[in-house]
């Protein structure tokens, strides 16, 4: 049965009249008993008595009427919490990453988060890069995007998926000729980065400096096509992982190189306040970038 017949029956049976229900209804009292009658024969016995002054029900009808009260006021509770739900559904979120290379990835996001959740705006905030996880304490961003899982109890962090970050040379560089890089031989060459401080750079944070070691020289270059061209050129090499080349057309005389006997993989976090997560939008971000992003590798 219609949802129009359950609430025709309820709206008669509470004004008691097909004039008053007309009113309730936006109908004409034509079109009200017209929907009666067809209803009626559907059914095979009659919903309501008519008398002169009021219309009651029948004892089926009776069972209809409670039937319809029960299904239209549970579809209008379920109704009143969507639009509660809906009302958190909007937002603005403020993003930072401390990896460089992400940013090749987070653009193309952002702009589906725009096209799926047209109310929640989302703002890149580059100024951020170099301490993230800070300035998610401290209100001026809402989520960072980082390596290392925060310590902080108010924050909470979410892993998306792990990458590997690979040495970016030269075919004609000296150390095309070994199976992996070892700490040593980043003694002797010239390490393109995309910026200093070096504690942002995942390849000395997790393997250089733990090991004691500093690159002869280090060249910060924010531009991965320029970076790319200067290893292009054997003046240095950088270090990427694969998925943040995808948009750029490498040279065949580029080779990635694993740094490590077994590679120097790392894990990405989203780093959220706790307060936050009972946002709806939020969530709706979270889950969203996990979803988009958990394959990358």
């Amino acid at each position: 049965m219609e949802i129009k017949f359950l609430r025709l029956i309820k709206t008669i049976a509470e004004e008691g009249s097909i004039a008053s229900s007309s009113e309730k209804l936006f109908l004409t009292q034509s079109a009200l008993s017209h929907q009666l009658k067809d209803l009626e024969i559907q059914l095979g016995f009659k919903v309501f008595y008519r008398t002169r002054n009021k219309w009651e029900l029948t004892e089926e009808g009776d069972v209809l009427y409670r039937t319809a009260c029960t299904v239209i006021d549970s579809i209008e509770s379920g109704l009143n919490s969507i639009q509660q739900i809906r009302a958190g559904a909007a937002g603005k979120i403020k993003v930072s990453t401390e990896c460089y290379s992400f940013y090749q990835g987070l653009p193309f996001f952002i702009q589906k988060m725009g096209v799926l959740y047209p109310e929640i705006e989302v703002d890149l905030v580059l100024e951020a890069t170099h301490q993230p996880v800070l300035k998610v304490m401290a209100n001026e961003i809402d989520i960072a995007i980082v390596t290392l899982k925060p310590s902080d109890k108010e924050l909470i962090s979410i892993e998306v998926f792990e990458d590997e970050i690979f040495a970016v040379i030269h075919q004609e560089n000296l150390l095309n000729n070994s199976e992996y890089l070892e700490a040593h031989d980043f003694l002797t060459i010239h390490l393109i980065i995309h910026s200093f401080p070096l504690k942002t750079v995942s390849v000395y944070e997790q393997f250089l400096g733990p090991n004691g070691i500093m690159p002869a020289k280090i060249s910060a270059v924010p531009l991965t096509e320029v970076a790319l061209e200067m290893v292009q050129a054997n003046i240095g090499i950088t270090c990427m992982p694969k998925w943040a080349l995808k948009s750029f057309k490498l040279s065949d005389e580029l080779y990635f190189k694993k740094i490590g006997k077994h590679g120097l993989k790392r894990k990405h976090y989203l780093v959220v306040r706790k307060s936050d997560t009972e946002k709806k939008y939020v969530n709706d971000f979270l889950l969203n970038f996990k979803e988009h992003f958990q394959n990358f590798k």
